[in-house]
């Protein structure tokens, strides 16, 4: 066992460590990197070039979700498995898995936004697709964290399930509570600055804006 750390090797910038030869781990250590991937080139892409309220409550609703676990960890206090303390990685407690929360939050408010119609644009077979891609995605995820030895199967279950009552519950908020103000946000003087919006109400948001880019080109050749 002693020598188990120099058979180890990290992402280069990200610290998930998998076994050297590896090339399963070596692939699921990137996949347990999903969460960075959609909360940096995601979100942030997606408020600085969308502006969708829709989009920006969604990524509130993964702040709060992670609160939320990083609430109950500290207040659980479950150490992770003796393979994350051989990774030299186990600076905090392991139940329940903030990966697999983060996924699963994700995939439950993704699939729901696709059941109303919200967001998507390429009609309701690409729906199905996206779906399945991003449920798999969830699954192997949560798998990466068990066999990377980061977590138990018992901690990534409760981040999942965890994961799918938060995003459920959440998108019943934004959408059943806070939808109603979406409009006043947009017309305060600080939603107009920032350029805030919401397409909800349009069945195809693509076609739409389609549609305008092209009429304004051509009302700006005409002029």
């Amino acid at each position: 066992m002693e020598d188990l750390p120099q058979q180890l090797k990290a992402v280069t910038l990200t610290h998930v460590r998998y076994r050297r030869g590896d090339q399963l781990g070596h692939f699921l250590a990137w996949i347990s990197l999903v969460p960075v991937f959609i909360s940096l080139g995601g979100f942030v892409s997606h408020f600085l070039f969308r502006r969708e309220l829709q989009g920006i409550f969604f990524g509130l609703g993964l702040v709060i979700s992670q609160l939320i676990n990083e609430f109950i960890k500290t207040t659980v206090e479950q150490a992770r498995p003796e393979t994350c303390t051989l990774l030299e990685a186990c600076d905090s407690h392991g139940w329940p898995s903030s990966h697999s929360q983060f996924v699963f939050f994700f995939a439950t408010y993704f699939s729901l936004m696709g059941c109303k119609g919200i967001g998507f644009w390429f009609g309701l077979r690409s729906r199905w697709v996206l779906n399945l891609v991003h449920w798999c995605l969830a699954v192997v995820t949560m798998y990466s964290r068990v066999y990377l030895g980061y977590h138990t199967v018992a901690q990534v279950f409760a981040g999942a399930a965890l994961g799918a009552v938060v995003g459920g519950s959440w998108f019943w908020v934004v959408n059943s509570v806070l939808y109603r103000y979406f409009e006043v946000i947009e017309e305060r003087k600080l939603g107009r600055v920032l350029c805030v919006k919401d397409t909800s109400h349009i069945p195809d948001v693509l076609k739409f804006e389609y549609d305008n880019a092209r009429a304004a080109r051509n009302n700006s050749k005409s002029d």
